[in-house]
């Protein structure tokens, strides 16, 4: 019986795994920065190469 009791208390236990969540958080953070500086500024060219086109008309 407190075999039970014992997994019935981990299964009600809701406190969650708080340092895996800030982990994923940051690692999504670093790699929105990487992705962002290494393609940031082919994105800027192209950009401003289509307000090129469409100011010219």
């Amino acid at each position: 019986m407190s075999r039970i009791r014992s997994v019935l208390s981990r299964l009600d236990d809701d406190r969650g795994d708080v340092p895996g969540w800030v982990l994923i958080t940051l690692m999504t953070a670093g790699l929105v920065i990487v992705i962002w500086g290494l393609a940031g500024p082919a994105l800027s060219g192209v950009f401003q190469q289509a307000i090129d086109r469409v100011t010219g008309f």
